[in-house]
């Protein structure tokens, strides 16, 4: 049989049945393009394989569990949140952040009612700061306000405006720790890149 010749939903129906010639060509099919955009997102290349690897080890080993409707757009975004995961071990990174706002920009993208769920939720979290923190919180993020700006309007000092601002990134880190919920973690950068 050549397999080069199959639909993604034909080879997916084969792999579902562990054939390995059908997982062979979708990792031939796909994994430069998966790589690229990785590699896109990371800017090293050694990260970029890995975590295309991971995603080709994830495939084959749940090949029986995964309901795969579009095989290219899963596989992307599969190696966007190894991409992620990626990120978030070498936090230290000076791009981190604009590395995370990349990928989390991309999924949300694809996806725009996952948006707006999580973008309910992260308001739910907001409403839980206190006034004074949440005020500061949105004249910095939604309003774009610098923290000397915002000091000079509510006639505070800017460590005190600073400091309020750490303390909502810390509830904001704390609440999504407890949570273990990563895409609303996504959001949450998204609106803290604004």
């Amino acid at each position: 049989m050549k397999y080069s010749a199959l639909t993604d939903q034909q080879l997916l129906a084969f792999l579902r049945e562990a054939n390995k010639d059908a997982f062979a060509e979708i990792y031939n099919r796909y994994w430069n393009s998966l790589y690229w955009s990785a590699y896109n997102i990371i800017k090293n290349e050694s990260v970029a394989q890995d975590a295309v690897q991971e995603v080709f080890i994830a495939l084959w080993q749940r090949n029986t569990e995964a309901d795969i409707q579009a095989l290219n757009a899963y596989l992307h975004q599969a190696v966007r949140f190894q991409i992620l995961k990626a990120i978030k071990k070498q936090k230290a990174d000076e791009q981190f952040y604009s590395r995370l706002v990349n990928i989390t920009a991309n999924i949300v993208y694809e996806n725009p009612l996952l948006f707006k769920e999580q973008e309910s939720l992260l308001k739910d979290i907001l409403d839980t700061l206190p006034e004074d923190c949440r005020l500061i919180f949105q004249m910095s993020r939604e309003e774009q306000m610098t923290y000397k700006q915002i000091a000079l309007q509510l006639n505070i000092s800017e460590k005190t405006v600073e400091k309020k601002m750490t303390l909502c990134l810390k509830h904001f880190r704390q609440v999504l720790q407890e949570n273990k919920h990563i895409l609303l973690m996504m959001v949450l950068v998204i609106s803290l890149a604004k």
